[in-house]
């Protein structure tokens, strides 16, 4: 059986979608699904990446930088389309819930599959501020130990 999404990553793609129309682009990437993240800031995805020095300001920063080298085109009807990392990521995001042991997908899932998608603007930015797939999974399983 499938795990299902927990309020707080409901919580995290409608922000990101927010997000998205802040940067005034037509689809949801990945790195709106990481700001977001962030952004909501209770998860345990918001704690690791605090853990990290991660916060708002030097996470858009770099997301901006890498959006200037890296433009998508895509048809809005409403509720903006996401891109195939994003479509990606949803996916991953079950596997790794499900490699953690936990019965609902959260926001540590998200921000482990954001970080596992190779080549998205989630990825690219969380590895030009100097986080590693292995050092973001260890961070996230000390704090599910203590949370």
């Amino acid at each position: 059986m499938l795990p299902k999404s927990s309020k707080r990553v409901a919580t995290v793609i409608k922000l990101a979608n927010r997000i998205a129309r802040e940067f005034e682009q037509e689809y949801v990437g990945t790195e709106h699904v990481l700001i977001a993240i962030q952004r909501e800031g209770t998860g345990v995805g918001a704690q690791a990446l605090a853990k990290r020095g991660i916060n708002a300001e030097n996470l858009q920063d770099e997301v901006r930088k890498l959006a200037k080298n890296q433009l998508e085109e895509t048809w809005v009807f409403g509720r903006l389309p996401g891109t195939p990392h994003f479509k990606n990521v949803v996916a991953s995001a079950i596997e790794q819930c499900q490699k953690l042991g936990a019965k609902e997908v959260c926001t540590e899932h998200l921000l482990l599959a954001l970080m596992k998608e190779r080549g998205s603007m989630a990825q690219k930015t969380l590895t030009a501020l100097g986080v590693s797939f292995e050092a973001l999974r260890g961070d996230i399983v000390e704090l599910l130990k203590v949370g």
